[in-house]
């Protein structure tokens, strides 16, 4: 069991990453190697300490981290080939996992999934392109359904200057800061 100091720092490093990295995507649409490789290596760290250091054993940290990215690089792996998601964005999930480890990732995942969804919606109604986002979300299913070989090849990818893109990064800082937000929520709640 790992001491609630290292959780404090394992979670205060995963929200300084995740913030820090929604906020460059916010100014730049980017997310640099630069600090998602290093955070990478600095989760995979810390996790393998805050396990020495509660079981003389660094393998059980090292695991969660190795999980936790696989998980995340793993899940979004798809998307990156379909240039439906950027490598910054799946390379920061891949980060965020080396601290979270795989059950906590998941929670963020599926909160990053729905807070980019909603941007989506807003984004979508807000730049009066519902038509044509359910035109391109048609051919989409269709190319996927039929592996290409039905209907029109689509430029729905992120090369296509003229699609919509989102902050990915963002609704990641935004799904990181309210886990944290409610684990300490309910912390608060248990005592």
């Amino acid at each position: 069991m790992v001491s609630s100091r290292w959780e404090v720092a394992l979670g205060s490093l995963a929200l300084l990453l995740a913030v820090w990295a929604g906020w460059l995507d916010w100014r730049s649409r980017r997310i640099p190697n630069w600090l998602t490789v290093p955070a990478l290596a600095v989760g995979i760290g810390v996790n393998a300490a805050a396990s020495r250091a509660s079981a003389s054993f660094a393998w059980p940290g090292i695991k969660a981290a190795l999980e936790g990215t696989g998980l995340g690089l793993g899940l979004l792996l798809p998307f990156v080939l379909a240039r439906g998601l950027g490598a910054g964005d799946w390379k920061l999930m891949g980060a965020l996992g080396a601290f979270l480890g795989p059950s906590n990732l998941v929670v963020v995942l599926l909160g990053t999934v729905f807070i980019s969804g909603i941007m989506a919606v807003v984004q979508m109604v807000r730049s009066r392109r519902v038509k044509q986002t359910f035109s391109n979300l048609w051919v989409l299913i269709l190319s996927v359904v039929t592996f290409g070989i039905r209907g029109q090849r689509a430029n729905i990818t992120l090369d296509n200057p003229g699609l919509m893109t989102l902050p990915f990064g963002v609704a990641a800082a935004i799904s990181t800061v309210l886990f944290f937000a409610t684990l300490a929520a309910l912390s608060i709640l248990k005592t």
